[in-house]
């Protein structure tokens, strides 16, 4: 009789242990999902830029968006701009939002990885109950009182916690990307708005200049209509001249205005009372080295966080996957339990318990499947969205590449129109002061030159602009502070990380 009751009593146990074999078993079988590179996203890796024909072929890099950018904006020699993007630097709201978005994803990260370890709790509590399912078994009220300590803690057996955290760990490194990313946006923001506004600066002093000569043109004018030796058509032309030029003073200074006011809000402080000093000396235009431009992609950090939210995607279809496992929870408690409140802690009221509970859901609704569905669509928009960062960020290069080589052409023509136009004007005005040319020959020479040093300033703005917009499309400068960050590439699409390979010697 004995023999037969511990037999039983081992059955009993084989049976409620059932569940949780099962379980591993099924561990064994169903491997954890991994993270891989996302697949080619389609886009024709170039072997060099069409603008740049000495551009070396590309290569297989380490992701290099981690790299310094070196304080790149002190290659223009101005320190009232140095100034300026160091104080963006703290002010600016978009680099505060993006650092407050890196701030939660990181907090979330801490949140998922402590799913992962062993939860612990205190619990205390005083019942009072009665009836045929209550520790006193009867009809007579009792009172309860417990005190202890919980411990519970899951089993990652089909890597659910573990995809989990990952994806949150790809999300606090995309956000720290992005942050780089808006980081390095807002300094070239700030440089291209304080280079126009410069620009627009000389332009202003250009047509002051111009408008002085054509008042002292309009009171020579003005005395020799007096004294008859001109008629009045040639007196109503230098108004005429006098009145556009005042006009272009004007618009010139609505623009000083609107830039200035956006460089402000880029500094994040208030355009009422904002200035700009006063520039020692005109910006200077950075030299671009040979050989950078193959490096597009090595520290792109826009780039980067496309890539890390399609990783992170993929790791939420593993999530989604591991739905359909079962989760198996190790529970346990330790305390103490009595009837009476004052016997509550003694060591004969001690208690304790342990348990395994595993739960699989049977019929959902399909809320499983959709949840798998919707991890993968999200999937491929982000693997979308990581092909358009990479088209972007070649287009970007072969924008900047091509505006600094056409730009370059059209400075050096614009300089050579500058001057003979200033020739064209001394000789003008000799001659009419000499009576040898009329009014109207002198005035097209004026409006002439002024046109042509316009654009010769507007040329070498558009340089300007455009240098800053190649070292932002790169990722950042190449000065010592940024020593070897151009000689690797970002990550691309198909598990692969373009660079420029070193020519051979």
């Amino acid at each position: 009789m004995a023999s037969f009751d511990s037999s039983a009593v081992h059955v009993r146990r084989a049976v409620r242990l059932l569940p949780l074999a099962a379980a591993l078993v099924l561990a064994g079988c169903v491997g954890t999902p991994t993270l891989t590179q996302p697949a080619h996203a389609g886009v024709p890796v170039p072997t060099r830029f069409s603008a740049e024909s000495t551009s070396p072929l590309w290569t297989t890099a380490a992701p290099a968006e981690a790299q310094p950018r070196g304080a790149w904006w002190q290659s223009f020699a101005d320190p009232v701009l140095n100034d300026l993007v160091e104080r963006a630097a703290t002010g600016n709201t978009s680099l505060q939002e993006a650092a407050a978005r890196l701030a939660e994803a990181r907090a979330l990260l801490r949140s998922a990885d402590a799913n992962r370890a062993p939860q612990v709790g205190a619990s205390t509590g005083v019942a009072r109950q009665a009836g045929a399912n209550t520790a006193s078994g009867g009809p007579v009220p009792a009172t309860l009182a417990t005190a202890g300590l919980n411990v519970s803690y899951e089993l990652d057996l089909f890597g659910r916690l573990s995809q989990a955290s990952d994806a949150a760990r790809l999300d606090a490194q995309a956000r720290a990307a992005l942050l780089q990313s808006a980081r390095l946006m807002v300094q070239a923001d700030v440089a291209q708005t304080y280079l126009q506004l410069r620009a627009v600066q000389a332009e202003r002093a250009l047509v002051q200049e111009s408008l002085d000569a054509y008042q002292g043109t309009l009171r020579l004018t003005q005395r020799r209509y007096q004294a008859g030796d001109v008629a009045e058509l040639d007196l109503a032309r230098v108004q005429t001249e006098v009145a556009a030029t005042e006009s272009e003073a004007l618009a010139l200074e609505r623009q000083q205005v609107l830039l200035r006011n956006a460089l402000a809000v880029l500094l994040g402080e208030v355009a009422t009372g904002f200035t700009v000093p006063p520039a020692p000396a005109e910006a200077a235009l950075p030299a671009i080295p040979a050989g950078v431009p193959g490096t597009v992609l090595a520290r792109r950090p826009d780039v980067s966080a496309a890539q890390a939210a399609v990783l992170a995607a993929q790791a939420r279809v593993g999530v989604a996957q591991a739905a359909w496992f079962p989760a198996v929870t190790l529970t346990g408690n330790g305390g103490f339990a009595s009837p009476e409140l004052g016997d509550l802690f003694k060591w004969s009221a001690r208690s304790w318990g342990i348990g395994a509970l595993l739960s699989l859901p049977i019929f959902d609704g399909g809320q499983r499947a959709a949840q798998e569905e919707g991890a993968r669509a999200r999937l491929e928009g982000a693997m979308a969205a990581h092909k358009g960062q990479v088209l972007t960020a070649f287009r970007e290069v072969e924008d900047q590449l091509g505006a600094l080589r056409l730009l370059a052409g059209q400075a050096e023509a614009q300089e050579r129109a500058v001057q003979s136009a200033r020739r064209a004007t001394q000789l003008s005005d000799s001659r009419y002061r000499n009576g040898l040319v009329s009014q109207l020959e002198l005035l097209d020479a004026r409006r002439s030159e002024l046109r042509n040093r316009r654009q010769a300033l507007q040329v070498r703005t558009a340089q300007q602009t455009a240098t800053v917009g190649l070292i932002r499309a790169l990722g950042g400068g190449w000065g010592e502070g940024a020593s070897g960050a151009l000689a690797s590439a970002d990550p691309v699409v198909g598990g692969g990380w373009l660079a420029a390979a070193p020519p051979a010697r």
